[in-house]
């Protein structure tokens, strides 16, 4: 997903281009994110240009073309439950029923992307997919999406690397929830979270990975793992 920032950024200057005509200047877009110095700017303009959202215009000033907008600039608007599924084998036949009446009361939940159990990496925020998951998944209320598991960090908590979790958008969680977590509004990763006071610590769930303190302000809860979507 998009950091906080890149997506207040290409919103920015989404809606400069559709009143002017022409994109906001550096000193312009500084001022509407309230960042200190052009530098920041340069670096989100690079990380939205290789994500394929803009296009800089070579030797033409102030020249950036909008290629595409996530869906939610463009509309406005545990240990985990897993629903497992094999690709090999007859099932039996009331395993086709119980399949067929998932189905009907199944839900279409978007794939937001990828996310990280292991070093974190960057999510993008645009939909990829989406995938249909039991009504039953999400008894919370509130809005629900997916994402796909790269790594192996969260392996100890029955997450495996290709595994679709299902997300509960939520900015805060309890201590033991496993979350995704945006730390320094840069790089999105799922994790274990636990409070130790003013700073929050990252927990991963394989002991190959160390956990990672940050302060508080350094880390935004996304949402809370509620479900887990697996298939061979």
């Amino acid at each position: 997903m998009l950091t906080r920032k890149q997506l207040d950024l290409l919103d920015f200057i989404n809606k400069r281009m559709q009143r002017d005509g022409v994109p906001p200047s550096f000193d312009e877009m500084k001022d509407a994110l309230d960042l200190r110095s052009k530098s920041g700017i340069h670096r989100l303009i690079t990380a939205l240009e290789e994500r394929g959202f803009i296009r800089r215009l070579a030797h033409r000033a102030r020249a950036i073309e909008i290629i595409k907008l996530p869906d939610s600039l463009a509309k406005p608007g545990f240990r985990p439950q897993v629903i497992e599924g094999s690709a090999t084998g007859r099932p039996r036949e009331s395993q086709v029923v119980e399949r067929a009446v998932e189905r009907i009361n199944a839900l279409d939940v978007p794939i937001m992307g990828q996310i990280a159990a292991g070093t974190p990496i960057e999510a993008i925020s645009h939909k990829t997919a989406s995938v249909a998951v039991p009504a039953n998944m999400m008894r919370s209320k509130g809005l629900h999406y997916a994402l796909e598991v790269k790594g192996d960090s969260m392996i100890d908590a029955g997450i495996n690397n290709g595994d679709v979790v299902v997300i509960r958008e939520q900015p805060d969680a309890d201590n033991g929830d496993i979350v995704v977590a945006l730390v320094e509004d840069q790089e999105a990763t799922l994790k274990r979270l636990r409070k130790r006071g003013n700073a929050i610590a990252l927990e991963a769930a394989n002991p190959a990975y160390e956990t990672r303190v940050y302060r508080e302000d350094q880390v935004k809860i996304q949402g809370r793992l509620v479900g887990l979507i697996r298939t061979y």
